[in-house]
């Protein structure tokens, strides 16, 4: 294929896009989108309409869109030396092109001078909003300042893509250089079967130990550190696995401290430039908070409703730790707290999470999560058969290109299936990917993004086919068995889920509008609103079935689940607001601090906010991909999480007081909120749904802290 990365077809050829085609097919998209953007400024200034200037401007980069977000996306899930340096090769030139969008005065001026005509000001309903939207946009991006400070605000967008491209790379390479192996089993002890059975496939996946005489691998990815911290008994080897965490970032040639002070100078000189205060206040001016000290606001009176059961949380694992080990009550070592509190909730409900594991089965939790969607949404999820062609293969001859055409889908990896939705009338509004197990050449977390955005037919335009995918590091499939997830990661793949159904649910007729294209702190009500669904017997009975029976969760354990849901919740309420509080701080009141000890900053930040330990931990910062592994992502806006979840666990009251399957209001969940996009004011929207404004108080009552 000539070039691969500028492909239409729906189904993409993951075979085709090698590294040497990135330059030659990402200058062409640029130079056409060029092309493009020169064409739609120079049309008659006595013609332009709705069409030529709003849609048009949408229509220029959506080729760049498209090839760029293959190159992205191939860099997140299939990582290596090659692709890394021609993706870094054209960072700049792609970051740079799409700087100057904003900053182009003619385009600027043709969007000004169409907005005076009769035409603009007649606008009504989501035309208005798609234009108001645009302009605000451009605004914002420094459309109306002068030349000078245009040109500098185009250098920051630059160097910041790169200096957050280097974080990113810094945390993927620090994590992947730890590993520890143990060749002793008497040294797993308290470990779940699960974890000891994962170790051990990991081990031999990288040709160590032998059948005879197994070692056991592990590493600083969630599924190999998390049941270690929270189970293993030897606690030398829980230190050496929290030491490892916190050298993601830290320390030698993956060090990030510089890059955090460098991102945040920039960030706060870009607010400068256009003339606001900090770049929380930049970037909220778009969002439902508006400022940054509303969103501080918000964060420091959740802290003030949950600080006091916080420390009576504390005080009782110190507590009872002390009772069970017969010893003075201390402070914690920051490597006991998981394992004690693990400890502390089997005590006090008998419950162990590994209990629950053989109900989960990935591939029941999938097929039960789409009945669901089909229950509640309306929606029918159907999977493809798929090919992954690898290196040196040929590519099957009936592989399939375009949707409608018989033939295996091709993927990226083999563990990647593919799945394509309808809605109630049988109409195929999309597609979607998913890969959720760890790699090397992947980076941590889950999440979801989309590779093609939809839009419903309008006029003599067809219906243009969302595509999408979710990701995520769950616990893989050992030795045949099938993968056998934790609840947490259940509730994980359920939230992806969540932005997945946004973004193909969207039906508006403006593509910038359409999809997960919302407010920062709105676009998680639907991915949180759909972990609810894991914590219900109706819904949990549709995917919660045992790997070898069938059946379902028992009764008794289900009841220890639910007793067991809201331990310690004031704890984990906490842990995000002292996230949220970092990110604010930082990029309001400390983004010229270089040089400062960010550790030391971070613990007088958030002495209220965090344990009081024997051994203080390095901050996040260096390791927070949320806040600095691209040039804004969730910078000033990691509230937006508790924000949206103050939404969603108001917006599932409904289907609580009306039936947790409740077609009807699962119907109008998707036709208020998943098809609408950014095509009205998020406020209205839940208005729309909830017939009123959220009530903070619905979070504390789910947390049980009310």
């Amino acid at each position: 294929m000539a070039n691969p990365f500028l492909t239409q077809d729906f189904h993409i050829r993951w075979s085709t896009l090698t590294p040497d085609h990135i330059e030659a097919d990402i200058r062409a998209a640029l130079q056409q989108a060029q092309a493009n953007l020169d064409a739609l400024i120079d049309q008659d200034r006595g013609k332009l309409s709705f069409e030529s200037v709003v849609l048009g401007l949408d229509e220029t980069t959506r080729g760049l869109n498209e090839a760029w977000g293959l190159v992205t996306h191939l860099d997140s899930l299939c990582n290596a030396p090659a692709l890394r340096e021609a993706h870094n090769k054209m960072l700049a030139e792609v970051s740079a092109f799409f700087a100057k969008i904003p900053l182009n005065e003619h385009l600027w001026d043709l969007l000004v001078t169409y907005s005076k005509t009769d035409e603009a000001r007649k606008l009504a309903g989501v035309r208005k909003r798609a234009l108001d939207e645009a302009m605000e946009g451009f605004i914002q991006a420094g459309a109306d300042l002068p030349p000078e400070k245009k040109k500098r605000v185009e250098e920051i967008e630059s160097e910041l893509s790169q200096l957050t491209q280097k974080y990113s790379e810094n945390v993927l390479d620090s994590t992947n250089k730890w590993e520890l192996i143990i060749e002793d089993a008497d040294k797993l002890r308290g470990l779940p079967p699960s974890a000891i059975d994962a170790a051990r496939a990991d081990a031999a996946a990288k040709g160590l130990g032998t059948a005879e005489k197994p070692v056991w691998r592990f590493t600083l990815k969630a599924p190999s550190m998390i049941p270690v911290m929270e189970y293993l008994e030897d606690e030398g080897i829980r230190r050496q696995v929290w030491e490892g965490s916190c050298s993601i970032g830290r320390g030698g040639e993956h060090d990030n401290t510089d890059l955090v002070w460098k991102i945040l100078r920039l960030r706060n000189e870009k607010a400068k430039i256009m003339d606001k205060a900090n770049f929380a206040d930049h970037v909220l001016a778009h969002r439902m908070a508006k400022t940054g000290r509303s969103a501080l606001r918000f964060i420091e009176d959740l802290h003030s409703r949950v600080r006091e059961a916080f420390e009576r949380e504390t005080i009782e694992l110190q507590e009872y730790r002390a009772d069970t080990a017969h010893q003075a009550t201390d402070l914690f070592q920051p490597w006991e707290v998981a394992f004690w509190a693990e400890k502390q909730r089997k005590a006090k409900y008998d419950f162990d999470e590994e209990e629950l594991r053989p109900y989960f089965p990935l591939d029941k939790v999938l097929s039960g999560m789409f009945q669901l969607a089909e229950k509640v949404f309306d929606l029918r999820i159907t999977s493809r058969e798929v090919v992954h062609v690898g290196p040196g293969q040929e590519a099957p001859a009936n592989v399939s290109a375009q949707p409608g055409k018989q033939g295996p889908v091709e993927v990226w990896h083999p563990q990647v299936k593919f799945f394509e939705v309808r809605n109630e009338k049988d109409v195929h509004i999309g597609s979607f990917y998913a890969d959720w197990h760890p790699r090397d050449s992947k980076r941590g977390g889950a999440w979801m993004n989309y590779l093609k955005m939809g839009v419903p037919p309008s006029g003599e335009r067809d219906r243009r086919l969302h595509l999408g995918l979710i990701c995520g590091n769950m616990t893989p499939p050992v030795d045949g068995k099938p993968a056998l997830l934790t609840h947490d990661e259940v509730c994980t793949v359920f939230h992806e889920f969540g932005h997945l159904l946004h973004q193909l649910c969207g039906n508006v007729a403006i593509p910038a509008l359409n999809g997960v294209s919302v407010y920062w702190d709105f676009v998680e009500l639907p991915s949180q609103l759909m972990e609810n669904f894991c914590w219900e017997r109706e819904s949990l009975d549709l995917f919660a079935r045992h790997h070898e029976t069938g059946e379902v969760i028992p009764a008794r354990l289900f009841k220890k689940m639910l007793a067991a849901k809201n331990y310690r919740s004031a704890s984990d309420i906490m842990r995000q607001l002292a996230f949220g509080k970092l990110d604010l701080e930082l990029h309001m009141h400390h983004a010229t601090d270089e040089g400062a000890d960010i550790d030391k900053l971070a613990r007088s930040l958030l002495k209220d906010y965090l344990m009081p330990l024997k051994t203080e931990q390095p901050t996040m910062a260096r390791r927070f991909g949320h806040l600095f592994s691209s040039p804004v992502g969730y910078a000033a806006g990691y509230y937006s999480y508790k924000w949206a979840e103050v939404l969603d666990a108001d917006a599932f009251t409904r289907f609580q007081k009306e039936g947790v399957l409740n077609p009807a209001v699962g119907r109008e969940f998707r036709d208020t909120i998943l098809s609408k996009g950014n095509s009205e004011d998020p406020a209205k929207l839940f208005q729309d749904f909830m017939g009123r404004d959220p009530d903070a108080m619905a979070l504390l009552v789910r947390a049980g802290l009310a």
